[in-house]
C-alpha cells in the first residue's frame, strides 16, 4: 500500500484537552473558513461526498441540508452521537478522549450550517475518560474569541452540554438519541417524520456520529478535492478501521477508504493468530452479513460493501480464524442483541430471544433438525418488524451465517442427534 498520511489520527490531532495545541496545529482554521462563508459549507460537504460513519453511510450533506431549510427563528438542534455500545466498535471513544477539538469544532460548523442554536455532544456514561476530555474541551471552547463569533454570527447564543447517554445500545439509535435528550428512556421511533422535522421537542434536529463530525473541521480547511484524494477509487476520504479478533495486531487504524480486507487484515492487521486460515469476518460490527475468504480483495467502502449484499458500517473488522466455531460467535452476538432490546417491539423482543435461544441450544449440542428449521423461518418473519434496525442487524449475521457455514449448523445436529 502506498505512504497515506493520517488525519484524524495524525499526531498533530491527539492534543487531548488542549485547545491552544489544536489551534497551533492548525485546528480552527476550519471554522474560520466556515464562518466567512456560511452558505458555501453544505456545497463543499456534498462536493466532498462525506457520508456517515456511525453506520448507515448516508450523504452527510443531505441531512445537513433537510435541517437547514427549516425555518429559521425556532430552536434547533445538533446532536453528536457518541453511544458507541456495539461490539468490536471503539473508534468514537478514541477520538472523543484523544482529540476531542476535533470532533467539537465539527459540531460548531454543523451548528452554523444548519442554523442550530443548541448543540449536545451524547456520550456513552462508560467512557469516563472521554467524557473528561470533551467536557474540559469544552469550558475552553466557551472561553475563546471563536465562540463569540459564532454566536455572532448565528445571531443568538449557542447553547452546548454535554449529556450522559443511557449507556444502553438502542440509545445510539438517532430516534433514541432524541429520546434520551428530552429526559426519557432511549425508546426508537418510527419514522417519518424524520428527526430533520421533528426532532428534540419536535424542533429540526440534525444527528451526527462522532467519526462524521471530527472530518467535517478538515474538509473546511483543505478542500472537497483533498478529502477525496484520500481515498482509493470511486471512494473518498479516510476512515477509521476497529480491528480485533484473530489477528496478530488488532487496534484501531485510519486508512484509505476503500482499502481491501486483504491490506488491513494481512497488512496492517499483521495477519492471523498462530498462522491459522482466515475463516471469516464480521463487518462493521456483529449485525451485517459475513464475508469470507472469498471476499478477501474487496474493497471497504460503503457502495463495494452494499454491491457484495453487505455493508461497511461502523467500520469495525471483527476477524475470525479456522478452528473458531461460527455457530458460537453468532450466538453471543445475538445474545448481545436480545439483551440490548429496548422491548418496545414484541416481535423484536421475543424474536430474538427466540433466535438466541436455538442458537445456544445448536451450540451446546442440544439442538435438533427442527431447531434449525425454526431458526431459518424466524430469519423470514422478524425483518421490518422493529421500530430500529436492532431485529433486522439480529436476523441479518444469523442468516447470513446459515447461508455461508450452513454445514456447521447441521453438522452439530449430526454430532449429537437427537431426533426431530
Amino acid at each position: 500500500m502506498s505512504e497515506f498520511t493520517p488525519v484524524l489520527l495524525a499526531p498533530s490531532a491527539q492534543v487531548g484537552a488542549n485547545l491552544q495545541a489544536w489551534l497551533a496545529g492548525n485546528g480552527g482554521l476550519g471554522l474560520r473558513r466556515a464562518l466567512s462563508d456560511p452558505a458555501a459549507i453544505i456545497p463543499l460537504l456534498r462536493q466532498a461526498d462525506l457520508r456517515g460513519m456511525g453506520g448507515a453511510g448516508f450523504p452527510t450533506w443531505r441531512k445537513w441540508a433537510a435541517v437547514a431549510e427549516q425555518p429559521g427563528g425556532q430552536d434547533k438542534y445538533v446532536l453528536c452521537n457518541g453511544n458507541e455500545d456495539e461490539p468490536g466498535t471503539f473508534k468514537d471513544r478514541v477520538l472523543l478522549e484523544r482529540s476531542p477539538h476535533q470532533v467539537i469544532e465539527g459540531a460548531l460548523i454543523a451548528a452554523l450550517a444548519v442554523g442550530a442554536n443548541q448543540l449536545r455532544l451524547y456520550v456513552n456514561p462508560h467512557q469516563r475518560a472521554s467524557l473528561a476530555s470533551l467536557r474540559e474541551a469544552v469550558q475552553q471552547w466557551r472561553q475563546h474569541a471563536l465562540w463569540d463569533e459564532l454566536c455572532g454570527a448565528l445571531g443568538r447564543p449557542l447553547e452546548l452540554h454535554v449529556v450522559e447517554s443511557s449507556g444502553l445500545y438502542i440509545g445510539g439509535e438517532e430516534t433514541a438519541v432524541i429520546a434520551s435528550i428530552e429526559g426519557g428512556f432511549p425508546f426508537p421511533r418510527s419514522k417519518p417524520p424524520y428527526p430533520a422535522e421533528q426532532g428534540v421537542d419536535g424542533r429540526p434536529t440534525l444527528v451526527n456520529n462522532v467519526e462524521t463530525l471530527a472530518n467535517v473541521p478538515h474538509i473546511l480547511r483543505n478542500g472537497a478535492d483533498w478529502y477525496a484524494a484520500l481515498g482509493r477509487g470511486q471512494a473518498h476520504g479516510s476512515k477509521l478501521y476497529s480491528l480485533s479478533g484473530d489477528v496478530l495486531r488488532p487496534g484501531l487504524y485510519e486508512l484509505p477508504m476503500g482499502i481491501s480486507l486483504r491490506e488491513l487484515v494481512f497488512g496492517q492487521g499483521g495477519g492471523m493468530l498462530l498462522d491459522r486460515p482466515f475463516k471469516a469476518v464480521f463487518t462493521g460490527g456483529p449485525s451485517n452479513t459475513l464475508l469470507t475468504a472469498a471476499d478477501l480483495d474487496v474493497a471497504l467502502d460503503f457502495d463495494s460493501l452494499r454491491d457484495r449484499h453487505s455493508s461497511l458500517g461502523t467500520g469495525a473488522m471483527i476477524v475470525i480464524s479456522a478452528g473458531t466455531s461460527i455457530v458460537r460467535k453468532v450466538a453471543e452476538y445475538v445474545d448481545f442483541f436480545a439483551a440490548g432490546s429496548c422491548g418496545q417491539c414484541p416481535p423484536c423482543k421475543t424474536g430474538t430471544y427466540q433466535l438466541s435461544r436455538l442458537l445456544r441450544r445448536i451450540d451446546t449440542g442440544s439442538g435438533v433438525t427442527k431447531d434449525l428449521r425454526a431458526l431459518e423461518s424466524l430469519c423470514e418473519l422478524l425483518p421490518g418488524s422493529g421500530r430500529c434496525a436492532l431485529v433486522d442487524g439480529a436476523v441479518t449475521v444469523v442468516r447470513s451465517s446459515l447461508e455461508q457455514f450452513g454445514d456447521e449448523y447441521r453438522q452439530q445436529l449430526l454430532d449429537y442427534p437427537r431426533g426431530g
